[in-house]
């Protein structure tokens, strides 16, 4: 089957729920706009908790105890500091901006909210990388397929709320989910069960803390938190080394 499939199937769907959201957007009046943004962001805290517990939350001896807790706090921590001294997060609201001017929505004031945050919802987490790498590896797109389905509802919403700018979160998300089916081959062996659950451990917080955005307006820069994914790839090359020379 055709390699990379999965994705174009996956933004093609984001693409096509963000018209139709659009649509919707168009004939929605401005209280109710307001409302579904607060529901909106509700929903998606529920979202972001819900993968956070999956993850943290096991049963050992019989009982329910945590785990994950650490890494999540230094990734969050470590991801915070780094994203604010690379600001990461102006530099996505950077390029939001830049694309409202090219398509000339300049009128659009939730246009970079839209782009920013249906980005990073529909790209943190474990669908994303666990699908691309089976479509790169074995051209499973399954797993892309049911996340396409997922990502309609989610963008037909999103754009509902805060229009056009959702509609180019397609962009990211084919360059990104493409990237990782391009190079599954190099990096499949190291893409560990336990690395997927770290990150996407991670990720969920992330999305937790958009909801909180969503529904309170901005109280954290998601953005600058991006980093932190990286502090379970290099907590998982560190056991891989411990093993190897241990």
């Amino acid at each position: 089957m055709m390699r990379g499939l999965g994705t174009i199937i996956n933004a093609a769907a984001v693409v096509a729920a963000a018209l139709l959201g659009m649509i919707f957007k168009g004939g929605i009046k401005q209280k109710y706009q307001n409302a579904l943004m607060c529901v909106l962001g509700l929903a998606t805290m529920f979202i972001g908790a819900s993968g956070t517990l999956e993850e943290m939350l096991v049963i050992k001896d019989g009982s329910l105890s945590a785990q994950g807790a650490l890494l999540l706090v230094i990734s969050l921590v470590i991801g915070a500091l780094a994203g604010e001294f690379l600001r990461v997060e102006d530099r996505l609201e950077s390029l939001g901006e830049k694309l409202r001017k090219a398509v000339k929505a300049k009128s659009d004031s939730s246009f970079t909210e839209g782009f920013v945050s249906t980005t990073l919802v529909i790209c943190v987490g474990a669908m994303a990388i666990v699908g691309s790498l089976k479509d790169g590896i074995s051209g499973d797109h399954s797993t892309l397929f049911v996340k396409a389905a997922l990502d309609f509802c989610i963008v037909t919403v999103y754009a509902s709320a805060m229009g056009m700018g959702v509609l180019f979160s397609a962009l990211p998300l084919a360059i990104y989910q493409g990237s990782i089916t391009l190079l599954s081959g190099v990096v499949s062996g190291f893409m560990s069960e336990r690395l997927i659950s770290n990150l996407n451990l991670v990720g969920s917080a992330m999305i937790f803390a958009i909801g909180v955005n969503l529904a309170f307006g901005k109280k954290f820069k998601v953005g600058n938190m991006l980093p932190g994914l990286l502090v379970p790839v290099i907590y998982e090359l560190i056991l891989l080394a411990v093993a190897r020379f241990a």
